[in-house]
Formats: C-alpha cells, sequence, structure tokens
C-alpha cells in the first residue's frame, strides 16, 4: 500500500531490536574508524561508538513520536475511529513511553562521554553505556508494537476533510453509487476504510457558499449489523454519527435482490445505532411499484429535478 499523506502519516516504527541491531552496526562502524594507538585515541573511539549509537536511538524515536498527529486536534471521524481500532488512552501511553525512552538514552549518552574520556578504562564505560540504552529501548517494545498496530490501523482510516456530510447507506444496487454520480457531478474518490476491501466512496458538492462531503459505503452500510462483530459495528457508528445526515435508499422494485422486508429491517438497525437525522428514500421510481409508507421522498436518476429535490432536503435536515 502506497505511503499515505496528510494528518495521519506516520513514520515506519522499527521494533526495538531492529532499532538497537541498526544503531549498534552504525555505532561499531564509527568505532572502527577511528585510530586507537593512544589512549586518548582509544577513548574517542569509545566515545564516537557511544555518540553514534545514542544519537541513532534516540532521535529514531523521537521521529516516530513526533510523526504521530496530536490526537486531541484531529477531526472527529479520525479521533473517534482511532479510539476503536487502537484506543486513544493506550495510543497515549504508548507515545509517552517511547518519548521517555527517547530522552533517556541521551541522557545516557551524555553522562558517558566525559567519564569514557578520563577513565582508565574507556570500553568498559562503553559497554556498561550500550548496554543500559540497550535495556531501555527493550523495555519499551510492548509500546512501539502498540504504535506499529496504530499506524496500520491509521492507514485504513480515511483522508477525508472536516466538511459537512452526508452518509449514504442501503443494500447493495439499490442506486447509492448513481446518486453519488449525480449529485457531485464528479468521479468521486475511492477512499480505505477499516473492514472493508472496496473502501468508502467520497464525493463533494457545493451550495450556496457551503461546501458538502457525500460518502457511500459499499461493504459497510449495506448489510444487517446484527451479523458484524462488536468493533466493526464501533467502526460502522463512528462513520454513522460523524455524518451530519443519514440518506437511507430504498428500491420498492427489489429489483436490487433484497425484499423491501429486508431493506426496511436494516433500516431499522441504523436508526437504532445512529443517532443523526435520517432521509429515507425510495429508488427507482420509474419503474412501478408501490411505495413504502416509511419513505419521504422519491428519487429518478436520470431526473434531475428529483435529484435535486433530495439533495435540497439533505441539506435542510443538515441546519
Amino acid at each position: 500500500m502506497p505511503e499515505r499523506k496528510g494528518e495521519l502519516s506516520v513514520v515506519y516504527v522499527p521494533s526495538a531490536e531492529e532499532l538497537i541491531d541498526k544503531a549498534f552496526r552504525r555505532g561499531a562502524r564509527a568505532r572502527k574508524g577511528k585510530p586507537k594507538r593512544t589512549r586518548i585515541e582509544r577513548a574517542r573511539a569509545e566515545e564516537s561508538m557511544v555518540m553514534t549509537v545514542g544519537n541513532i536511538l534516540s532521535d529514531n524515536l523521537m521521529m516516530v513520536v513526533r510523526s504521530f498527529p496530536s490526537i486531541d486536534t484531529l477531526p472527529p471521524l479520525y479521533r473517534e475511529l482511532i479510539d476503536v481500532l487502537v484506543g486513544v488512552v493506550e495510543l497515549k501511553k504508548a507515545l509517552s513511553s517511547v518519548n521517555w525512552a527517547s530522552k533517556k538514552v541521551s541522557e545516557l549518552k551524555k553522562s558517558a562521554i566525559p567519564r569514557i574520556r578520563y577513565s582508565e578504562d574507556p570500553s568498559r564505560i562503553r559497554r556498561e553505556a550500550l548496554g543500559r540504552m540497550a535495556s531501555v529501548v527493550k523495555s519499551i517494545d510492548p509500546a512501539l508494537r502498540k504504535l506499529r498496530e496504530a499506524r496500520r490501523h491509521m492507514r485504513n482510516i480515511p483522508d477525508v476533510g472536516d466538511y459537512q456530510t452526508i452518509v449514504v447507506a442501503g443494500y447493495p444496487n439499490v442506486g447509492k453509487s448513481s446518486f453519488v454520480r449525480a449529485i457531485t457531478k464528479a468521479k468521486p474518490e475511492i477512499a480505505p476504510y477499516p473492514f472493508t476491501t472496496k473502501g468508502i466512496v467520497v464525493g463533494h458538492f457545493a451550495h450556496e457558499g457551503v461546501r458538502y462531503q457525500v460518502i457511500d459505503t459499499p461493504g459497510l452500510l449495506d448489510r444487517p449489523l446484527s451479523k458484524r462483530n462488536w468493533i466493526e459495528r464501533q467502526a460502522i457508528a463512528v462513520l454513522g454519527n460523524v455524518g451530519d445526515v443519514v440518506l437511507y435508499m430504498v428500491d420498492p422494485t427489489e429489483s436490487c435482490g433484497y425484499s423491501v422486508s429486508e431493506q426496511l429491517s436494516l433500516l431499522s438497525e441504523i436508526r437504532e445505532s445512529f443517532s443523526k437525522p435520517i432521509l429515507v428514500v425510495a429508488t427507482k421510481r420509474d419503474i412501478p411499484a408501490p411505495l413504502p409508507p416509511e419513505c419521504e421522498l422519491e428519487l429518478t436518476i436520470k431526473d434531475e429535478k428529483s435529484v435535486e429535490t433530495v439533495k435540497r432536503a439533505l441539506i435542510e435536515k443538515i441546519k
């Protein structure tokens, strides 16, 4: 998967073993390249190794910490999904542990240098310092694992803007993607989302100077929530509740492959799960079929007036 950009872009998080191996290899090369004829030269060679190892360990750990966004300032969708998938409290604890380790390694490096310089046995001081640095990094390996897990999940969080948001729901083939294309008048983007390989479809439109975002949810809000596990339901609930309004589309012709009864059952589940307004619309009204009483509006994708009516109704529900 390509590296994502933006607020949730995080650098690679190494394991403790990876980082220690990298630092010690480079430290050994730095030491090897120094002359060792006199006591002062031998001390400087040991200093060089400690300095190199300390810098690599400390700098790489701090780089990991600083690459993570400030969770409290993220848009609600990002923040709530991170909490569901990783746990905000656990993530903050892991970042704090890695931050502590970076500073501790730097302290050990700084305290070892003068001791090496004036010691009769600089090699012993170097071994002690490197051993303590390695112990510090090994102690935070669980925190590094938690940050690797967080990074993996964050790469699957959609890179969407902080706009007024319409979430489109309903069974497959009821006309959701056609509506998103009609209302946005442009090719929507595909964004990743947890628990679906299809991603979510994101389109935009403007109305009276306000920018709106329309999100279609293939693989998410298109089958019963009761058939999903707890964490899947939580991730889906985040998506629905971050939206300002949910558009639920019903196909009365049942040509989508699902009965009206099944479609209304899913609607009931979504109403129970989401706290935001829901607009229920009957699609494919160019084909004769009884209109379910739950439907507030009728929609024919090829009829621009029909599309515009639904769009304005959604905007009114957001207001």
